[in-house]
């Protein structure tokens, strides 16, 4: 059609680019938000350095990716809890009732020391979390790829839920059988709490590269990827629903009768089996109370204990702060 308007096609068109531009900006979707936990034994910020310890009692830094060309970028903000789990009551700085629907939880445990998987895991700071709207659908995403009998005896956990082996380059030089022990007990544990399981290695950029994706998926929603592991001679990578209880199969009994086991249920059968073959560490009172060497008399340092007691009162009066002033905190981009 032929107009009689002095304008060019090229005026034509750079008013259309402007008018889809102009559209596209009002229907732009919000900035999202996602909170990540990190637990653990060996603990390391995922996202910036897979390999690194933190020498802080809560280390916190934060992600941006776009979605797109000229979209807002997302932001995930990355808690990393140190010291293990003696410091889980920290946790209620990253992890409250006003973001709980955004939350996602990554457990690090040191395959080095199977003594302390069972323990760690059970004393997950994210562990008294109350179920929530996110919690449904995971239940959902991950009940609907299981068969009945799978979904009557796990029981999901409330938030999507992470956990790394950490250390795998020790880990592979154990016995056969005590490594398929491990193995064995990990995918029923990240079976039942409706988790994906990933074992890592500092030493190995491809478990590590795996690894980042899978912290990618839960703070920005990315592809975790489609990889696949149950073989115990490998790293095992199983994303979360992609198991079942007829793959992991019965526990693994070295030297133990099972039909002697008294269980209130598979869980139990399960912790009591592998507890038989890796006895845990003591309680962790008693832990605290041998191995801490500023409890133990025969290491007395008056100046160094003098200190230490300064330093335990600024993390107490920290933990106070924190606790009261986080919410309003503004943090630069």
């Amino acid at each position: 059609v032929l107009c009689c308007s002095s304008d060019t096609l090229w005026d034509f068109a750079a008013a259309e680019l402007q008018t889809r531009e102009s559209r596209s900006a009002d229907e732009e979707a919000p900035e999202e938000e996602a909170n990540v936990s990190v637990s653990g034994t060996g603990c390391c910020l995922w996202a910036v350095n897979l390999g690194t310890e933190t020498n802080l009692a809560l280390e916190y830094t934060f992600g941006r990716r776009a979605r797109g060309h000229n979209t807002p970028k997302d932001i995930a903000h990355l808690w990393e809890l140190g010291g293990g789990i003696s410091l889980s009551d920290l946790v209620q700085i990253p992890i409250t009732n006003q973001n709980i629907s955004t939350v996602s939880v990554v457990l690090v445990l040191d395959l080095s020391k199977p003594s302390t998987l069972w323990g760690t895991l059970e004393k997950t700071p994210a562990g008294s979390l109350e179920p929530s709207g996110k919690s449904v659908c995971l239940t959902a995403e991950v009940g609907s790829q299981q068969t009945e009998r799978d979904r009557e005896l796990i029981s999901p956990f409330p938030v999507p839920l992470l956990l790394i082996g950490s250390k795998y380059d020790i880990f592979q030089d154990f016995e056969s059988e005590k490594r398929k022990v491990i193995c064995k007990t990990l995918r029923f544990l990240a079976h039942y709490y409706g988790a994906s399981l990933i074992f890592t290695s500092s030493k190995s950029e491809t478990t590590m590269s795996k690894a980042r994706s899978f912290v990618s998926h839960l703070a920005f929603g990315t592809e975790r990827g489609k990889s696949l592991s149950a073989d115990p001679s490998k790293p095992l990578i199983i994303p979360a629903g992609m198991d079942s209880l007829s793959q992991i199969g019965s526990p693994p009994a070295i030297d133990v009768d099972i039909g002697t086991l008294h269980a209130r249920n598979p869980l139990d059968l399960w912790k009591k089996v592998f507890e038989r073959v890796f006895p845990p560490e003591g309680s962790t009172k008693e832990n605290k109370e041998v191995k801490d060497p500023a409890k133990d008399p025969q290491y007395c340092e008056p100046l160094i204990d003098s200190m230490r007691a300064q330093k335990d009162q600024e993390l107490e009066q920290y933990k106070r702060e924190q606790t009261k002033s986080w919410k309003g905190l503004a943090l630069e981009t």
